[in-house]
């Protein structure tokens, strides 16, 4: 990539003149509006299956506003310290501070901002525990993750990636003010499908990060050895999501929805490894799609099962 085209065409975009919408689509941006998607999809159904039933319909908003405010700071955090490779990578080179539409010191304040809020707001709205889960979860994916193993190890996923889970123990405890062995095994599914999530997606943009030395496991092994993982940790989810049936006392649908779409979301990995072996074109955005849907659809599963009697 002609890293001065990019800076130049970057410096002319920030000379533009920025309309009120513009700076405030700009702000939304930086929260990275579809990762919250998957925070609202992991815990409203948990919020579910700990009351048994539907909870009160403002502990439910306010508990999606705080954790939104949460995860939105985590994400302009990241944006603020990831600007110098941001800028030279095509995935990423039109964030709001790679344009020039938002300044690193107001992304930083509007960081902290969203920080100190989502932490008070969820201690006042919902509980404690709830609060210093979600605080918790801010520094795990700015400091541990974003700060000392992004750019240092290709596992680096892996253990960052714990900090997508902590939206199940947000949604448990902002119900039952307690955590459990439920949302225990909800945390470790996040946890192990999280790499078989991110990893075909670094494989599809495996040039861009070996161009900023970023050493995701998909630019720096083979397509055979990252599905070979792939499946490992496929398997391991769907595992885990069995466990959830007697732990939980979960009913049919929840259990034939682990089954069916568990089965598709293995049948997907090993068509990516089977490829990769091959030498044909892996398609790994076909697995990294599937992986979305396949949580998607497990917690929607997770939050029909306790309103229905079987």
């Amino acid at each position: 990539m002609d890293t001065t085209i990019t800076a130049g065409a970057a410096s002319a975009r920030a000379t533009r003149p920025h309309s009120l919408g513009r700076t405030i689509r700009a702000y939304v941006a930086l929260t990275k509006p579809r990762v919250l998607e998957l925070l609202l999809v992991t815990t409203v159904p948990v919020m579910i299956l700990a009351q048994g039933g539907f909870p009160n319909i403002w502990l439910v908003l306010a508990t999606v506003l705080g954790g939104s405010m949460s995860a939105g700071s985590a994400a302009a955090f990241n944006m603020y310290l990831d600007r110098d490779i941001d800028a030279h990578m095509q995935r990423t080179e039109n964030r709001p501070l790679v344009t020039g539409e938002v300044s690193p010191r107001g992304a930083l304040t509007f960081a902290w901002t969203l920080a100190a809020a989502s932490t008070v707001w969820l201690w006042l709205t919902t509980n404690w525990l709830a609060a210093v889960l979600s605080a918790g979860a801010i520094f795990f994916y700015v400091v541990i993750y974003t700060m000392i193993l992004k750019r240092r190890t290709e596992q680096n996923i892996v253990w960052g990636g714990i900090a997508g889970c902590f939206p199940v123990l947000i949604g448990w405890s902002a119900v039952t003010g307690s955590l459990a062995w439920t949302p225990m095994i909800l945390f470790v599914l996040v946890f192990l499908w999280t790499p078989p999530h991110y990893w075909p997606l670094s494989m599809k943009y495996k040039d861009q990060y070996d161009e900023v030395d970023v050493p995701m496991l998909g630019s720096t092994r083979s397509g055979s050895q990252v599905g070979l993982q792939v499946i490992l940790y496929a398997w391991a989810t769907v595992a885990c999501s069995l466990l959830l049936i007697p732990v939980a006392n979960m009913g049919l649908v929840y259990s034939v929805s682990a089954l069916v779409f568990g089965g598709w979301f293995i049948y997907e990995s090993h068509r990516l490894y089977t490829r990769a072996v091959r030498g044909t074109e892996p398609r790994p955005m076909r697995v990294f799609h599937a992986s979305i849907t396949y949580l998607t659809l497990l917690f929607v599963a997770i939050a029909i099962d306790p309103l229905l009697p079987f």
